[in-house]
């Protein structure tokens, strides 16, 4: 089980780990019109393999034979329904990458004095939202000096803290604190650059005022740009590198952005031995880089610690609390449950003021961003043609040199997925994937619901009512007539799940919530004909398939491992009608750096999460019949091991051992085709279970999921309590005072430890 994260170490390097840490290029390669050629081949060879398997399988059969039994006419209609719906997701595997390898054709950067030039005349502003539960603090401090480093002007970074506010334990409280302190030591050591560069732009500005910038100017320029390549190189020698993200951290973020001031300094050196300086504004858009990139204003903070608003534990009321306090002035009021937010009018007579944006980026504490994705998202949006892109973002990338083999593949499809989703774009079916995304505000205030709860307003601008919030926020913005589009380079990257707990986590959420989000992409289409807008058939099957493929693979899979099929319905057409498919992803893991042969490796690793995929989607089922909210878990990020749940342990081995019966079953009746099928199915599974799972760690979580039952966890005190079922001579007069009645009556239920505490010193209070 995961470990107290005071205590972690680096975790060890498996054998076939992966070994290759050179990190992809931003810019994706120019395919070739041969490779286009061949996409386009693939789609169309699916399509007639499953007409031919159609029509010379399933109908020849009836036409041959009739319909001699009711079992052999069901076995057809639903082997014909299984085949048509996976061979449909394959399809729209193909569909996307093709639209990739579109956008990736066309695709031209910006050139970076064309984005200097734009920031310099106008820029909206940008809140950097961070949300955090239980994160290490080295994992959240990285993120936050991606964050900080962006080549942006007007930037504020706000981690938003979502722990219990007052822990007993002495290890969890000590982490807190640290995370705490995170933002204001980042600023701190942000001082020394930021005021240097600031007071250069000044003495900069007044010079060009004058007309006197020349050489000297531009060698003073270099000077300042070489100054900064060396305080950056202090910070990466100064940084421990325990594991390939912090590798990708120094490399890529710090010495990163120091290679490219380095070559700006050298340019400006060769210019300087020519003796011929740019000109004078292109100087200041360069002191006014070395501003932006190292000025930006760091805060926390935490919604717990107030009662007036919600608590609710998912990631998305976390950004929603926020984000409604933003543009206000707030004072605080004392409560018997805690600090109560009032808003005030003047900002001079408030406790806490936090300023409105233009645009918010979301960004998960274990992502990191390249040093220009903020200036080249923004600059896109701020294009007059994108005036109704809502969100904006690149879908993040896996971190290279994966220390463990699950790591390794889910890292691979975690790349494939990157395809996929900058192939959506193309057709108009775009989805937000929550890990990082620049938001335009003024769209978020179209979607936002409002309730009253408690006298208090709760405003809902990410929806909370499956644990995929971006998707039902991506069909609610769609709703209100604006669009999404992925931005066509690799500039955000974020971790995978190094074990089979975590990833278990991950993965069952990933399969929950799609399908109850159906009906309002069908409310969404009729809007939009409504308006008058043409609705592409590509979107609309691309959106399904993203919302509901998990459900009918999971279903079909099941079926063609579990039903013995009559061996007449076999065909090798079925096999030719999935060949473009895997050939394709062959191809794609490839074009990532990763082995064609990796394809066999990801269908093993699919079958042992069969059982996740349908617990997730079991998940949402229950809650459509229920109307009771899945609650949110948060995929576990620490370096040490996650144990898996019992179930999913031994499902695994359950499916080895059932394909193996189905195996010597079919073999004992000569049905060939179901035995060669069942054979290899018992081979990946247990290839997948070595790699990826292990024996070892198989039995200690069974032994841990078979004894936990026997340990009472420790209920934890509170930091402060209620006066609750207290003597008449205690009796709380705050309560009293303030709900007008018991304080039994009011508090029963109450699930936010009572504090009359002030806020904490590290939240973001401006007076």
């Amino acid at each position: 089980m995961s470990k107290t994260p005071s205590v972690a170490r680096a975790r060890r390097r498996q054998w076939g780990a992966e070994r290759r840490a050179r990190l992809l290029p931003s810019v994706h390669p120019v395919p070739s019109d041969r490779k286009i050629a061949l996409g386009r081949l693939a789609i169309i060879a699916t399509v007639i393999f499953w007409l031919t398997y159609v029509i010379y399988t399933i109908i020849r059969q009836f036409l041959d034979y009739g319909p001699e039994s009711f079992r052999f006419t069901t076995e057809a209609v639903s082997y014909l329904v299984v085949v048509t719906f996976l061979t449909f997701s394959a399809l729209m595997y193909l569909l996307a990458r093709q639209g990739a390898l579109q956008r990736f054709k066309q695709h031209v950067r910006v050139p970076r004095a064309e984005l200097d030039r734009h920031f310099a005349d106008s820029h909206g502003t940008m809140t950097v939202l961070v949300p955090s539960y239980s994160e290490e603090p080295d994992v959240i401090r990285a993120t936050l000096w991606s964050a900080a480093l962006q080549e942006y002007p007007s930037l504020r970074v706000v981690l938003l803290l979502d722990d219990p506010p007052f822990p007993s334990d002495p290890a969890v409280a000590a982490q807190l604190e640290r995370s705490r302190a995170l933002a204001a030591s980042v600023q701190a050591q942000l001082a020394e650059p930021s005021s240097r560069f600031a007071s250069a732009l000044m003495h900069a500005d007044l010079e060009a005022h004058d007309g006197a910038l020349d050489l000297n100017s531009v060698r003073e320029l270099a000077i300042h740009y070489e100054w900064a390549v060396g305080w950056l190189e202090s910070r990466a020698r100064a940084e421990k590198t325990d594991d390939h993200v912090d590798d990708f951290f120094v490399s890529e973020v710090l010495r990163g952005l120091s290679g490219e001031l380095r070559l700006t300094a050298d340019a400006l050196h060769a210019a300087i031995r020519e003796g011929r300086a740019p000109e004078n504004d292109r100087i200041i858009e360069l002191y006014r880089r070395l501003v932006w990139t190292f000025t930006a204003e760091l805060a926390t903070f935490e919604r717990k610690l107030y009662a007036s608003l919600s608590h609710e534990a998912n990631k998305a009321m976390n950004l929603n609390a926020y984000i409604g306090l933003m543009g206000g002035s707030y004072r605080f009021e004392r409560s018997p449950d805690g600090p109560i937010l009032r808003s005030v009018p003047d900002a001079q007579s408030g406790d806490l003021v936090i300023p409105d944006s233009d645009y918010i980026l979301t960004l998960d504490a274990d992502s990191l961003l390249l040093r220009d994705y903020c200036l080249r998202l923004v600059y896109f949006l701020e294009q007059p043609e994108n005036e109704r892109v809502a969100v904006t973002q690149t879908p993040y990338s896996a971190f290279r040199g994966a220390s463990t083999r699950i790591e390794r593949l889910a890292g691979a499809t975690t790349d494939l997925q990157h395809i996929l989703h900058q192939g959506k774009t193309l057709y108009g079916a775009t989805f937000w994937v929550g890990a990082n995304a620049v938001i335009r505000k003024r769209a978020l205030e179209d979607i936002v619901e409002t309730e009253h709860v408690g006298g208090f307003t709760v405003r809902r601008y990410v929806q909370d009512r499956t644990v995929i919030e971006d998707t039902e926020s991506s069909v609610d913005l769609g709703t209100h007539g604006w669009t999404l589009v992925n931005y066509p380079e690799r500039l955000s990257y974020s971790a995978t799940p190094p074990d089979f707990g975590s990833l278990i986590v991950q993965r069952r959420r990933w399969a929950n919530g799609g399908l109850l989000i159906m009906p309002k992409l069908w409310r969404q289409v009729n809007e939009r004909r409504r308006r008058g807008e043409r609705v592409n058939l590509s979107e609309i099957l691309l959106r399904v398939n993203y919302m509901a493929s998990i459900a009918w693979a999971s279903f079909g899979l099941l079926f063609l491992l579990a039903y013995p099929y009559d061996s007449r319905l076999l065909s090798p057409v079925v096999l030719l009608a999935a060949l473009p498919y895997f050939i394709a992803m062959g191809s794609d893991l490839r074009y990532c750096g990763y082995r064609f042969t990796d394809i066999f490796w990801i269908y093993g690793f699919n079958l042992i999460l069969l059982p996740v995929n349908l617990a997730g989607v079991l998940k949402s089922i229950e809650q459509a019949i229920t109307g009771k909210k899945i609650p949110f878990a948060r995929t576990p990020k620490v370096r040490n091991r996650t144990a898996a749940p019992l179930l999913y342990v031994l499902a695994p081995y359950l499916i080895v051992a059932f394909s193996a019966f189905t195996l010597w079953r079919d073999a004992q009746a000569g049905n060939w085709g179901n035995a060669v099928f069942a054979g290899f199915n018992a081979v990946l599974a247990s290839a997948a279970i070595l790699a990826y799972v292990g024996i070892g760690a198989s039995l200690v979580d069974t032994w841990i999921g078979l004894t936990k039952w026997l340990y009472v966890p420790r209920k934890p005190k509170e930091a402060a309590t209620a006066a609750i079922d207290t003597a008449p001579d205690s009796l709380d007069w705050r309560a009293v005072l303030y709900y007008g009645e018991s304080p039994n009556h009011v508090a029963r239920d109450r699930a936010v430890p009572v504090s009359v505490s002030a806020p904490r010193n590290s939240l973001e209070v401006n007076r």
